[in-house]
């Protein structure tokens, strides 16, 4: 009887100890296979809804800026400047040959391509971004850069040399818009992600 016992127990022990046996190997397996399957299978919808946010931003930015500026054109520009805050701000409708603030106004052209080259960039990028503040930041960044571009390919004096509608005016400080706005607050955002050691990929890298 004692010898039929110890034959008897003798598989219980290894469950009893955790060893597992075959089967619990497999279990295992097949455990660790469908939480590495789910996460691959999460992985392109988590960056699509990051792809999203970044155009839903960009849209937003284009479209506040491109309605200022239409605003502006039709009743502001040849007028006198709107004060809003006595000397310390006022609206003043000018428009900008150069770059953001007035700067450049020689190299129209070329800050042109640098805008077309930015939203290239930005739309490559996209398809690897699987962060939230990325996708704010490169948005920001991309309707500001749709903005001013926009002005530079339709306004006058002609295709791709278009001056720059520029409205807002802080007192000793150079005029600008809502689109220089963006781009400013898109790369200081940008910034500091990086300083954070946060990658557009959602990675997290320290140096």
């Amino acid at each position: 009887m004692a010898e039929a016992e110890r034959i008897i127990g003798t598989p219980d022990i290894p469950d009893a100890e955790g060893t597992g046996g075959p089967e619990d190997e497999v279990r295992g397996e097949t455990v660790g296979d469908t939480g590495a399957d789910t996460d691959r299978a999460e992985a392109p919808g988590k960056g699509k809804r990051k792809i999203m946010v970044l155009f839903a931003v960009a849209v937003v930015a284009y479209l506040l800026d491109l309605s200022s500026k239409m605003i502006v054109v039709a009743k502001l520009e040849h007028q006198q400047p709107i004060e809003i805050f006595g000397e310390w701000l006022r609206f003043d409708a000018i428009r900008n040959a150069g770059a953001a603030f007035g700067i450049g106004e020689a190299f129209t052209v070329i800050f042109t391509a640098i805008a077309a080259t930015v939203i290239v960039v930005i739309a490559r990028l996209a398809r690897k971004l699987y962060s939230l503040p990325w996708a704010i930041a490169l948005g920001l960044l991309l309707g500001g850069a749709l903005g001013n571009l926009t002005d530079r390919i339709f306004r006058s004096p002609g295709l791709f040399k278009g001056a720059v509608v520029d409205f807002i005016a802080p007192a000793h400080f150079a005029v600008f818009n809502l689109a220089d706005s963006a781009i400013v607050c898109g790369g200081i955002l940008i910034v500091i992600l990086s300083f954070r050691g946060l990658d557009p990929d959602g990675t997290v890298h320290k140096d």
